[in-house]
Protein backbone atom coordinates (compact mmCIF):
# COMPACT_ATOMS: atom_id res chain seq x y z
CA UNK A 1 0.00 0.00 0.00
CA UNK A 2 1.35 3.45 -0.89
CA UNK A 3 1.19 6.67 1.09
CA UNK A 4 -1.50 8.00 -1.25
CA UNK A 5 -3.77 4.99 -0.75
CA UNK A 6 -3.14 5.12 2.99
CA UNK A 7 -4.03 8.82 3.09
CA UNK A 8 -7.22 8.12 1.12
CA UNK A 9 -8.24 5.34 3.52
CA UNK A 10 -7.56 7.56 6.55
CA UNK A 11 -9.86 10.17 5.07
CA UNK A 12 -12.51 7.63 4.12
CA UNK A 13 -12.55 5.71 7.41
CA UNK A 14 -11.92 8.68 9.66
CA UNK A 15 -14.50 10.91 7.98
CA UNK A 16 -17.12 9.51 10.36
CA UNK A 17 -15.47 12.02 12.70
CA UNK A 18 -16.33 14.77 10.18
CA UNK A 19 -20.05 14.28 10.76
CA UNK A 20 -19.69 15.82 14.18
CA UNK A 21 -16.97 18.35 13.28
CA UNK A 22 -18.32 19.68 9.97
CA UNK A 23 -21.97 18.66 10.01
CA UNK A 24 -23.07 22.10 11.15
CA UNK A 25 -21.21 23.79 8.32
CA UNK A 26 -22.72 21.51 5.69
CA UNK A 27 -26.13 22.19 7.22
CA UNK A 28 -25.56 25.93 6.86
CA UNK A 29 -24.75 25.44 3.18
CA UNK A 30 -28.20 23.93 2.78
CA UNK A 31 -29.70 26.77 4.81
CA UNK A 32 -28.18 29.32 2.47
CA UNK A 33 -29.70 27.53 -0.50
CA UNK A 34 -33.13 27.24 1.09
CA UNK A 35 -33.08 30.97 1.82
CA UNK A 36 -32.82 31.44 -1.94
CA UNK A 37 -35.75 29.08 -2.48
CA UNK A 38 -33.84 26.07 -3.78
CA UNK A 39 -34.32 22.63 -2.26
CA UNK A 40 -33.32 20.16 -4.95
CA UNK A 41 -30.13 18.11 -4.94
CA UNK A 42 -29.13 19.78 -8.21
CA UNK A 43 -29.26 23.21 -6.57
CA UNK A 44 -27.30 22.01 -3.56
CA UNK A 45 -24.40 20.54 -5.54
CA UNK A 46 -22.63 23.80 -6.55
CA UNK A 47 -22.48 24.90 -2.91
CA UNK A 48 -21.22 21.55 -1.62
CA UNK A 49 -18.71 21.24 -4.43
CA UNK A 50 -17.50 24.80 -3.84
CA UNK A 51 -17.10 24.21 -0.10
CA UNK A 52 -15.16 20.98 -0.61
CA UNK A 53 -12.96 22.46 -3.35
CA UNK A 54 -11.99 25.21 -0.92
CA UNK A 55 -11.33 22.65 1.77
CA UNK A 56 -9.14 20.57 -0.55
CA UNK A 57 -7.20 23.69 -1.56
CA UNK A 58 -6.31 24.37 2.08
CA UNK A 59 -5.37 20.72 2.63
CA UNK A 60 -3.10 20.86 -0.42
CA UNK A 61 -1.36 23.98 0.87
CA UNK A 62 -0.94 22.44 4.32
CA UNK A 63 0.43 19.25 2.78
CA UNK A 64 2.96 21.23 0.77
CA UNK A 65 4.10 23.05 3.91
CA UNK A 66 4.42 19.72 5.71
CA UNK A 67 6.43 18.47 2.74
CA UNK A 68 8.84 21.39 3.21
CA UNK A 69 9.47 20.22 6.77
CA UNK A 70 9.95 16.70 5.43
CA UNK A 71 12.61 17.94 3.00
CA UNK A 72 14.33 19.71 5.88
CA UNK A 73 14.38 16.44 7.81
CA UNK A 74 16.18 14.80 4.89
CA UNK A 75 19.12 17.13 5.46
CA UNK A 76 19.42 15.95 9.07
CA UNK A 77 19.37 12.19 8.51
CA UNK A 78 20.40 9.65 5.94
CA UNK A 79 17.66 8.93 3.35
CA UNK A 80 16.77 5.54 4.80
CA UNK A 81 16.78 6.86 8.36
CA UNK A 82 14.62 9.85 7.41
CA UNK A 83 12.11 7.59 5.66
CA UNK A 84 11.97 5.18 8.58
CA UNK A 85 11.50 7.90 11.19
CA UNK A 86 8.91 9.67 9.05
CA UNK A 87 6.80 6.55 8.61
CA UNK A 88 7.06 5.68 12.30
CA UNK A 89 5.93 9.20 13.20
CA UNK A 90 3.01 9.01 10.77
CA UNK A 91 2.05 5.53 11.92
CA UNK A 92 2.02 6.62 15.55
CA UNK A 93 -0.39 9.43 14.70
CA UNK A 94 -2.63 6.96 12.89
CA UNK A 95 -2.70 4.67 15.92
CA UNK A 96 -3.65 7.63 18.14
CA UNK A 97 -6.40 8.57 15.70
CA UNK A 98 -7.70 5.02 15.67
CA UNK A 99 -7.79 4.93 19.46
CA UNK A 100 -9.76 8.17 19.37
CA UNK A 101 -12.26 6.83 16.83
CA UNK A 102 -12.84 3.67 18.88
CA UNK A 103 -13.30 5.70 22.04
CA UNK A 104 -10.53 3.79 23.81
CA UNK A 105 -8.32 6.86 24.32
CA UNK A 106 -8.82 10.50 23.36
CA UNK A 107 -5.35 11.86 24.03
CA UNK A 108 -5.03 13.18 20.49
CA UNK A 109 -7.49 15.91 21.44
CA UNK A 110 -4.65 17.88 23.05
CA UNK A 111 -3.42 18.62 19.53
CA UNK A 112 -6.84 19.99 18.61
CA UNK A 113 -6.67 22.27 21.63
CA UNK A 114 -3.30 23.62 20.50
CA UNK A 115 -4.64 24.12 17.00
CA UNK A 116 -7.61 25.91 18.50
CA UNK A 117 -5.39 28.85 19.38
CA UNK A 118 -4.44 29.29 15.72
CA UNK A 119 -8.07 28.73 14.73
CA UNK A 120 -9.10 31.76 16.76
CA UNK A 121 -7.08 33.91 14.36
CA UNK A 122 -8.37 32.25 11.17
CA UNK A 123 -12.04 31.65 11.94
CA UNK A 124 -13.14 35.33 11.72
CA UNK A 125 -12.03 35.36 8.07
CA UNK A 126 -14.81 32.96 7.15
CA UNK A 127 -17.49 34.26 9.49
CA UNK A 128 -18.94 36.62 6.87
CA UNK A 129 -19.56 33.62 4.59
CA UNK A 130 -21.07 31.37 7.24
CA UNK A 131 -24.32 31.27 5.20
CA UNK A 132 -22.95 31.50 1.67
CA UNK A 133 -25.28 32.66 -1.07
CA UNK A 134 -22.98 31.80 -3.97
CA UNK A 135 -20.66 28.93 -4.82
CA UNK A 136 -17.68 31.32 -4.72
CA UNK A 137 -18.51 32.22 -1.12
CA UNK A 138 -18.76 28.49 -0.31
CA UNK A 139 -15.23 28.06 -1.70
CA UNK A 140 -13.92 30.75 0.66
CA UNK A 141 -15.76 29.14 3.57
CA UNK A 142 -14.22 25.78 2.69
CA UNK A 143 -10.74 27.28 2.51
CA UNK A 144 -11.13 28.71 5.99
CA UNK A 145 -12.70 25.59 7.47
CA UNK A 146 -9.88 23.51 6.00
CA UNK A 147 -7.77 24.80 8.89
CA UNK A 148 -10.24 23.69 11.56
CA UNK A 149 -8.33 21.93 14.38
CA UNK A 150 -8.87 18.23 13.73
CA UNK A 151 -6.95 15.16 14.84
CA UNK A 152 -7.93 13.44 11.60
CA UNK A 153 -6.27 16.16 9.52
CA UNK A 154 -3.20 16.16 11.74
CA UNK A 155 -2.78 12.41 11.17
CA UNK A 156 -2.82 12.97 7.42
CA UNK A 157 -0.31 15.82 7.77
CA UNK A 158 2.01 13.45 9.59
CA UNK A 159 1.89 11.26 6.48
CA UNK A 160 2.70 14.32 4.37
CA UNK A 161 5.84 14.84 6.41
CA UNK A 162 7.01 11.35 5.52
CA UNK A 163 6.42 11.93 1.77
CA UNK A 164 9.86 13.52 1.54
CA UNK A 165 8.98 16.25 -0.96
CA UNK A 166 6.77 19.32 -1.29
CA UNK A 167 4.76 17.84 -4.16
CA UNK A 168 4.50 14.50 -2.40
CA UNK A 169 3.21 16.14 0.77
CA UNK A 170 0.61 18.07 -1.21
CA UNK A 171 -0.52 14.92 -3.05
CA UNK A 172 -0.93 13.03 0.22
CA UNK A 173 -3.32 15.70 1.48
CA UNK A 174 -5.22 15.72 -1.80
CA UNK A 175 -5.70 11.95 -1.49
CA UNK A 176 -6.81 12.39 2.11
CA UNK A 177 -9.28 15.12 1.17
CA UNK A 178 -10.74 13.01 -1.64
CA UNK A 179 -11.22 10.20 0.88
CA UNK A 180 -13.39 12.45 3.04
CA UNK A 181 -15.60 13.55 0.14
CA UNK A 182 -18.09 10.64 0.09
CA UNK A 183 -19.06 11.19 3.72
CA UNK A 184 -19.27 14.98 3.49
CA UNK A 185 -21.22 14.96 0.24
CA UNK A 186 -23.60 12.35 1.65
CA UNK A 187 -23.93 14.50 4.75
CA UNK A 188 -25.45 17.25 2.68
CA UNK A 189 -28.12 14.84 1.43
CA UNK A 190 -29.01 13.26 4.77
CA UNK A 191 -27.19 14.82 7.72
CA UNK A 192 -29.64 13.42 10.28
CA UNK A 193 -29.16 9.82 9.18
CA UNK A 194 -25.40 10.17 9.07
CA UNK A 195 -25.40 11.57 12.59
CA UNK A 196 -26.97 8.29 13.69
CA UNK A 197 -24.17 6.42 11.91
CA UNK A 198 -21.56 8.67 13.53
CA UNK A 199 -22.95 7.80 16.94
CA UNK A 200 -23.04 4.06 16.18
CA UNK A 201 -20.38 2.55 18.43
CA UNK A 202 -19.90 -0.53 16.23
CA UNK A 203 -19.21 1.53 13.13
CA UNK A 204 -16.76 3.78 14.97
CA UNK A 205 -15.09 0.71 16.49
CA UNK A 206 -14.60 -0.89 13.08
CA UNK A 207 -13.27 2.34 11.55
CA UNK A 208 -10.92 2.87 14.50
CA UNK A 209 -9.54 -0.67 14.41
CA UNK A 210 -8.87 -0.40 10.67
CA UNK A 211 -7.03 2.90 11.14
CA UNK A 212 -4.98 1.40 13.99
CA UNK A 213 -4.10 -1.53 11.73
CA UNK A 214 -2.91 0.81 8.98
CA UNK A 215 -0.90 2.73 11.56
CA UNK A 216 0.85 -0.44 12.69
CA UNK A 217 1.56 -1.43 9.08
CA UNK A 218 3.11 2.00 8.57
CA UNK A 219 5.25 1.75 11.71
CA UNK A 220 6.60 -1.64 10.66
CA UNK A 221 7.55 -0.40 7.21
CA UNK A 222 4.82 -2.08 5.18
CA UNK A 223 3.55 1.24 3.77
CA UNK A 224 5.66 2.40 0.84
CA UNK A 225 6.54 5.99 -0.13
CA UNK A 226 4.97 7.58 -3.19
CA UNK A 227 8.25 7.42 -5.12
CA UNK A 228 10.78 5.14 -3.41
CA UNK A 229 13.69 6.90 -5.14
CA UNK A 230 12.56 10.43 -4.46
CA UNK A 231 14.01 10.64 -0.97
CA UNK A 232 17.46 9.73 -2.11
CA UNK A 233 17.19 12.11 -5.05
CA UNK A 234 16.19 15.06 -2.91
CA UNK A 235 18.82 14.24 -0.32
CA UNK A 236 21.58 14.08 -2.91
CA UNK A 237 20.78 17.65 -4.00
Amino acid sequence: MTLLMTAFMIGFLGSIHCVGMCGGIVGLLGTGIQERGGRSLYRHLPMWIGYNCGRLASYTLAGGLAGVLGVFALSLFTPHRAQTLGLMFAGSFMVLLGLYLTGWWSGIQWLERIGGEVWKLIEPLGRRYIRPQKAGQAVVLGMVWGWLPCGLVYSALALSLSAGSIVGGALVMVAFGVGTLPMLLAMGVSADRLLVVQQNSRFRLLAGVLVISMGLLTIFGLIHPIHPGSIATVHSH
